[in-house]
């Protein structure tokens, strides 16, 4: 329990809290276009822990000019804070505050019973935003505590775009130096990654590494009761070592000592709701058949590398391609699109893009082309790709060139990915 005068106090520092953050410099983020501030729906904001979930909706409610109040149940002093108290809390945001009729809950998670308390505000005309980090608020707890009265919003680390926005780089003018400072900012950016505060940290690998454990011990163990925590854990720090990977339970388990490739199954979708990882399905016109052999992803490419005993760093073309899935991952989501790879025995496209049923563009990634015979696989891919979906659109992404090829009747353009990443928004 705690009592309201100690409430007052905790809302009064988190009210200077917010002040203090109308003097800092923040980033545009493209994903502040879906909070809808009309909405009788609460607006939910989840995505992995310190992308900056809680600065996205603080902009979205001050340039909207709301009055609202605000409450962050990650405050270690909320911690004694029952179910029954949280009237109290409305109480408090009211005479902090005054009358507002906005209310931005940040980690309200935290509390047992909090979808009872959010719903009775809904039903009142009170307009809701909520964040929640990582595997303590996720979809399935949406749809069944809220019924259908949410938006959900996904929110990832910085793109590339606003990476260059935040380290001050031009990303629009077209001359020699702002093309090198975007090359640079690029070398940089596929090896520091997108998470926010990583920009203004000296010891990478620290901050990293507690981030992954406290996503695996504080968050994804104790709500999913897992109980061979150390294999649980060794199995999320393989998949992040070796991501792009494709899944494959029998050997997971067999790897690991795992009897059942059940377990092996449920251990990968917590990683997954726990935004650890993201998948990416195989494309194919059968259901039955996108639903095996899922690739997984970093959800960042920070967490390759800036870890104990990890050696993707070392792999350049597999963080390349982890940058265009989680840029794919943005873009699909504001067009109403799909993404999957493909796959046969002798040829492998990274990533195909679907409305409904109709492939509208076919896309590789590799860092070097140089080679011959690196660039005739990558070509083959897309034509095999072209071939299977009658799509038209191919292009071949990789660290620096910029050209076109003419090959069998199709025309495949080979693009710099940063330019890409650019030139696709965000």
């Amino acid at each position: 329990m705690i009592n309201k005068r100690d409430l007052e106090i905790v809302l009064g520092d988190q009210s200077q809290e917010l002040e203090n953050l109308a003097r800092r410099r923040f980033c545009d983020r493209k994903e502040e276009e879906l909070i809808d501030l009309t909405s009788p729906q609460a607006q939910v904001v989840i995505g992995v822990r310190r992308c900056g979930k809680s600065t996205l909706c603080y902009q979205a409610l001050h340039r909207a000019g709301v009055r609202y109040g605000y409450v962050d149940f990650d405050d270690e002093r909320l911690l004694p804070l029952e179910t029954s108290q949280l009237n109290d809390v409305l109480e408090v945001v009211y005479k902090t505050y005054g009358d507002v009729e906005y209310l931005f809950l940040d980690e309200i998670q935290n509390v047992q019973g909090w979808h009872l308390f959010v719903n009775r505000l809904l039903r009142q005309g009170m307009h809701v935003i909520v964040t929640g980090s990582n595997a303590k608020l996720l979809s399935s707890d949406l749809a069944t505590h809220l019924s259908g009265r949410n938006k959900e919003i996904s929110l990832y680390p910085f793109s590339f775009g606003e990476y260059c926005v935040m380290q001050g780089v031009d990303i629009k003018r077209q001359t020699t130096r702002n093309e090198a400072a975007r090359r640079a900012a690029f070398d940089q950016y596929m090896e520091q990654g997108g998470f926010p505060e990583m920009l203004t940290m000296s010891d990478r690998r620290f901050y990293v590494r507690n981030l992954v454990d406290n996503i695996l011990k504080s968050d994804i163990e104790p709500r999913f009761k897992i109980h061979y925590k150390a294999v649980f854990e060794t199995i999320a720090q393989h998949l992040l070592n070796n991501a792009p990977t494709t899944i494959v339970l029998d050997d997971l388990a067999k790897t690991f000592g795992v009897k059942s490739t059940h377990t092996i199954k449920n251990y990968v979708d917590y990683l997954k709701q726990g935004y650890l990882i993201a998948g990416l399905h195989r494309y194919s016109p059968k259901s039955k058949l996108r639903l095996t052999q899922e690739k997984v992803y970093a959800i960042d490419v920070a967490m390759m590398n800036q870890r104990d005993d990890a050696f993707a760093g070392e792999n350049l073309g597999h963080r390349l391609e982890t940058i265009v899935f989680l840029h794919l991952l943005r873009q699909c989501k504001f067009q109403g699109l799909d993404v999957y790879y493909m796959r046969e025995r002798t040829w492998e496209c990274d990533f195909v893009v679907c409305r409904g049923n109709t492939v509208l563009q076919a896309i590789q990634v590799a860092y070097d082309i140089t080679a011959p015979k690196t660039r005739h696989r990558e070509i083959n891919g897309l034509l095999r790709a072209a071939e299977k979906t009658g799509c038209t659109n191919l292009l071949l992404l990789t660290d620096f060139e910029r050209s076109t090829a003419e090959v069998d009747g199709h025309r495949v353009t080979i693009q710099p990915v940063y330019e890409w990443c650019l030139s696709m928004g965000f």
